[in-house]
């Protein structure tokens, strides 16, 4: 592949393959700002659970209220368990993230068996507008889950899932089903699907770039003349 000639992938695995191994939020991020998406990370309270965690795949959104009474007598979804979170964690499908919010947030919204049901389905990772529990038992799972930490209190008598493949927003970042999510140590970053292309082309031609700028500066290169010959920093 010639240096002007852009990266090209034929399907999710083979992209998803290039973000694990060359990208990282940072790059990504700066792209949609050069391209005017200004407002595509979501807040910074969501971790990643384990040292290391990386996820990247498509959204599969969902949408979870607090619901206060168990039961109802016109609304039927509020008498099932969990109301639509099993058949929304059935639903997962391979190099899908389960990206939920809509809780207070006052309880856990992911755990040790549904990581483990959604591994099993070759999904990519869960990322909850909320808490995560059952720590040592994801971590053993080995299932990259982003949340706000780590709170044992049970989603079942506090909350339910309402909804899913929906259009969802977290605090003022809108998610649509299908974007791409790209998460690491410093954040998750949403990749709207009308973009993807370019901004994938042009944050593995930058990562590579600052690569070569990376080593003309630990070769001792000043900051100011790197960037007048590479226009990154």
């Amino acid at each position: 592949m010639s240096a002007n000639q852009p990266q090209t992938w034929l399907n999710d695995d083979e992209l998803f393959h290039i973000i694990r191994t060359e990208l990282y939020t940072s790059v990504v991020g700066d792209i949609m700002d050069v391209l005017g998406y200004m407002n595509q990370f979501l807040p910074p309270q969501l971790r990643p659970l384990s040292e290391g965690d990386f996820i990247v795949g498509r959204a599969m959104t969902v949408v979870e209220a607090d619901i206060v009474s168990q039961g109802s007598v016109h609304n039927p979804l509020l008498n099932k368990s969990f109301g639509l979170m099993l058949e929304a964690l059935d639903d997962l499908k391979k190099n899908e993230v389960y990206v939920c919010t809509g809780s207070s947030p006052t309880y856990a919204l992911w755990g040790e068996l549904m990581s483990v049901r959604a591994k099993y389905l070759g999904a990519a990772g869960a990322i909850v507008d909320g808490y995560s529990r059952d720590t040592h038992g994801i971590r053993a799972v080995g299932f990259p889950v982003f949340s706000y930490g780590c709170y044992a209190q049970d989603q079942a008598p506090r909350g339910k899932v309402i909804d899913y493949r929906v259009p969802i927003n977290i605090k003022g970042v809108t998610v649509n089903p299908g974007d791409i999510l790209v998460g690491d140590i410093d954040g998750v970053c949403v990749v709207p699907q009308a973009i993807e292309t370019e901004v994938f082309q042009r944050a593995i031609e930058k990562a590579r770039g600052e690569r070569i700028v990376l080593k003309r500066l630990q070769e001792g290169m000043a900051a100011k003349a790197a960037f007048e010959e590479y226009k990154i920093m």
